[in-house]
């Protein structure tokens, strides 16, 4: 089954972007999934191609209309997951990604200007996604993310089947910190545990140091992790920087 990206944008000619490139570029030159560009304006029906109208009740700028959408959508929609990428969303998660990466691809739709007719996401079970809490100029960039997301899980796309096991947000926790040669740089040893050869403690370290780091810099992740409010680790991570 190959994963299929069917993309419903104001902006055909953004993609696939970075996503012709590296690892996404390589995977969608074989075969591995596949992209599909289409035109919300080749679903208008008038001479000006018109996609959006004013906000009802008044407002600044505009917004876009639900039945050119409907008509885009519905010639697309086959069973695949259809997905609006708007800050209003859910917030993207890893699991969501897996499960998106297992399927048969999605149908998205980029927003512009003030966003959607409320209705049309109502209308077809739109899931509302958001990559953060901030405003871009439109879905695109936020498609691009969710995307290079996916299709590095897909099989055979990355170069061993263990690559992204251990990553950020996998386990739960923020990935452990890297190092590489040279040992000693502007006076910075590589911790003596990673040069031990003892795989178990190398282990044992990279996982508490995940769990300090999580606590430290995403309490929000630490405490889904954990299933409770965790105190300051600044104990802990004193501890570890001396066993270093």
């Amino acid at each position: 089954m190959t994963f299929r990206a069917t993309i419903l944008t104001l902006y055909p000619e953004m993609f696939p972007g970075p996503l012709g490139s590296s690892l996404a570029g390589r995977a969608l030159a074989e075969g591995k999934w596949s992209l599909e560009a289409v035109n919300i304006r080749d679903f208008t029906t008038d001479r000006h191609r018109t996609v959006d109208d004013t906000p009802a009740g008044g407002g600044a700028g505009m917004v876009l209309r639900a039945d050119v959408l409907a008509r885009a959508v519905d010639a697309h929609a086959d069973g695949r997951p259809l997905l609006a990428m708007t800050p209003r969303g859910a917030p993207l998660r890893q699991a969501r990604v897996r499960e998106l990466a297992a399927g048969p691809g999605a149908v998205i739709l980029c927003g512009r200007f003030e966003g959607f007719d409320e209705r049309l996401l109502e209308a077809r079970g739109v899931e509302q996604v958001s990559i953060g809490d901030y405003i871009l100029s439109g879905g695109e960039m936020a498609t691009l993310v969710l995307l290079d997301a996916c299709v590095r899980l897909l099989p055979g796309v990355m170069g061993a089947a263990s690559s992204g096991v251990e990553e950020s947000f996998e386990s739960g926790l923020l990935e452990y910190p890297h190092y590489t040669r040279p040992v000693e740089w502007e006076g910075r040893t590589i911790p003596e545990v990673l040069r031990s050869g003892d795989h178990a403690k190398i282990a044992a370290w990279r996982q508490r140091q995940a769990e300090i780091d999580t606590r430290l810099r995403r309490p929000d992740l630490w405490e889904r992790h954990e299933g409770a409010r965790v105190g300051s680790p600044s104990g802990a991570r004193q501890r570890t920087e001396d066993e270093q």
